[in-house]
């Protein structure tokens, strides 16, 4: 284990249950793997997210936590990887995302605004109800077989320092005005296009939209992909538009309009 991380492990230690926490646990990841920017989100089953920490600059918090708790995050492959069956563990964000989410209109629309060259999340369950994403991102270049490797290797000391700082954290006193969004935020695949979609348009529209092919697709809803390609069709003859960028669109306005 690098001996920078044991002695920045000390000085998270000493800082557990304090403010400073989390930026000693992003000081000491970057002293031994260097990246730009670290953000921490805690997620709730599909409640919206828990900006725990950032170190961005304004310009960049607003694109990244502020924008992305609008809506953006019900489509984050890190949020899915969270209420779905992804262990806990160190993951690059292409191992955990749809295949074809660097093609699909998230991506085209929301994220690829980041600039971001790669991110890298610590996926850790907090307990039965809290996980949290410690994203690592960078914006000139991957990150290396070696520096997961080191990452990894930090990976049970990070883990167990997170569990123990954020068991704490409050989620029982969200308002009901909180409660109310949350709901009309998760609630937005369904209702898009005002109840002309059947369920199985909408499944498929939400699927589309978290960037999977009509292949997976298929898969996931046992169809064929030929299906999958007519039910598309079928949406967007009754949303009335003519492409994924204009469904994306929609996607965000519904949940504006909730």
């Amino acid at each position: 284990m690098p001996t920078d991380w044991n002695k920045q492990a000390a000085l998270c230690l000493d800082a557990l249950g304090t403010p400073g926490f989390a930026a000693a646990l992003a000081d000491g990841i970057q002293s031994v793997v260097p990246y730009e920017f670290t953000v921490v989100f805690g997620y709730i089953g599909r409640d919206r997210p828990l900006a725990l920490f950032d170190d961005f600059t304004p310009a960049r918090r607003k694109l990244h936590v502020d924008e992305y708790l609008e809506g953006p995050y019900l489509i984050d492959p890190f949020f899915l990887a969270s209420i779905g069956d992804t262990p806990p563990g160190v993951w690059r964000l292409k191992e955990i995302a749809p295949d074809r989410f660097y093609q699909g209109e998230y991506y085209r629309s929301y994220y690829a605004q980041t600039g971001l060259a790669e991110e890298v999340g610590f996926l850790i369950d907090v307990d039965t109800d809290l996980q949290i994403v410690v994203s690592l991102m960078r914006t000139e270049k991957r990150f290396s077989k070696s520096d997961m490797r080191v990452l990894s290797e930090i990976w049970p000391i990070a883990e167990a320092l997170c569990r123990r700082h954020w068991s704490s954290v409050e989620r029982s006193g969200r308002s009901e005005t909180t409660e109310i969004l949350n709901q009309k935020v998760a609630d937005a695949f369904k209702t898009i296009g005002d109840g002309y979609l059947s369920t199985r348009e909408s499944e498929i529209v939400e699927l589309t939209l978290r960037g999977h092919s009509s292949e997976a697709i298929g898969r996931l809803l046992t169809i064929a992909p030929g299906t999958v390609r007519i039910h598309r069709r079928n949406v967007y003859s009754k949303l009335r538009i003519n492409s994924q960028g204009e469904l994306f669109s929609l996607f965000l306005d519904t949940i504006g309009a909730s």
